[in-house]
């Protein structure tokens, strides 16, 4: 069978959830959640993606995902492939980390959906038995959600890609100490009042279409009007795959390449450098490497893209470099070092 196309758009909103292969853990102890969280945030920086909630379980994870620009399916495979390679390291394993084909669900991104999925998340702990409301415990007692790692943060402590500011908002919390304090007592007062198996789990209406999504199953979530609507979007994209076959990898590249010539070229008016210049430098050249390294790390282009255009010599040579440059920075320009500072806090 076929897999059914992801639909992507820009400012989409969608609810991706992944689980360990044969329902494994795919977290083996707190420093892994910390390497998933970074490499989401290296994700968030490629391809410009807002967090809005998250949840990190022992074998799956939770993402409520806003995506700018049409780069879901891009980003998802660097995320898990990136993630698998980091923890198999760690762990001296080889293989697959996930399961099936990750799940992404398409979310109305204001309102009652909105709303209702951000709780879902969040209240996860709580229908796991990891975090007991009725013996006092708080959501903010579980550390790997976004409640306690971002949404109840002082702005400078949480992550730049977690969008706070909207989820608050959403539930007329203000992002201050005492919107903050109201946010999580809203949370545990709905996990105390609520049966553990059922916490934070909408009830279906009476108009409820067998199509969307009970936070489990279901393709889409969200309002009948914003079903239609994205029935439209699926029958463009159907559209474009049988008229325009081959060229839909072409145009699903297209927003990747363009954004990174444009850092490649910022960055080598920084540097001094022209496109002639590259040909000439070694491919161990520190100011070429660092330009690399930014382009990767802030946009989807492959090692290939950057081998190519930055003539590193070799995709395995480009990955090398970029490798050796995390490790161990060299010394640069001042102006090139400030332009590099400044594209990882824009990103």
């Amino acid at each position: 069978m076929p897999r059914s196309i992801r639909l992507e758009y820009p400012g989409a909103f969608y609810h991706v959830m992944a689980r360990g292969n044969r329902r494994e853990s795919i977290y083996h102890d707190e420093d892994d959640r910390r390497f998933f969280l970074n490499t989401l945030g290296e994700a968030c920086a490629m391809t410009g993606w807002r967090i809005h909630a998250w949840v990190l379980m022992s074998n799956h994870y939770h993402l409520l995902i806003e995506t700018p620009e049409p780069n879901l399916v891009a980003g998802m495979q660097w995320l898990q492939n990136t993630y698998t390679r980091r923890f198999n390291v760690r762990h001296r394993l080889w293989g697959r980390l996930f399961g099936d084909r990750y799940k992404a669900v398409l979310v109305e991104g204001a309102g009652y959906y909105y709303e209702t999925l951000i709780d879902y998340l969040h209240l996860n702990p709580v229908r796991a038995g990891l975090v007991d409301p009725r013996a006092g415990q708080s959501v903010l007692d579980y550390a790997w959600s976004s409640t306690a790692g971002g949404h109840a943060l002082l702005p400078r402590r949480r992550p730049p890609w977690v969008a706070a500011d909207a989820a608050l908002a959403a539930f007329g919390c203000v992002d201050t100490a005492a919107g903050r304090r109201r946010w999580v007592e809203r949370l545990d007062a709905r996990a105390r009042a609520e049966a553990r198996e059922k916490c934070g789990v909408p009830t279906p209406g009476e108009d409820h279409d067998a199509r969307r999504s009970d936070l489990r199953r279901g393709w889409y979530w969200g309002s009948q009007a914003f079903a239609e609507r994205m029935l439209k979007v699926s029958e463009a994209v159907l559209m474009k795959t049988r008229h325009r076959s081959g060229e839909g990898s072409h145009e699903k590249r297209a927003h990747g390449e363009q954004e990174a010539r444009r850092r490649l070229a910022e960055g080598l008016a920084v540097a001094g450098l022209s496109a002639e210049d590259l040909k000439n430098l070694p491919g161990s050249e520190a100011r070429k490497v660092a330009i690399a390294r930014a382009v990767w790390e802030q946009t989807t282009v492959d090692m290939k893209w950057l081998a190519t255009h930055l003539h590193l010599r070799s995709a395995a040579n480009a990955s090398q470099q970029i490798r050796r440059h995390r490790q161990q920075p060299p010394g640069l320009p001042q102006a090139l070092q400030q332009w590099l500072i400044q594209s990882r806090n824009v990103a």
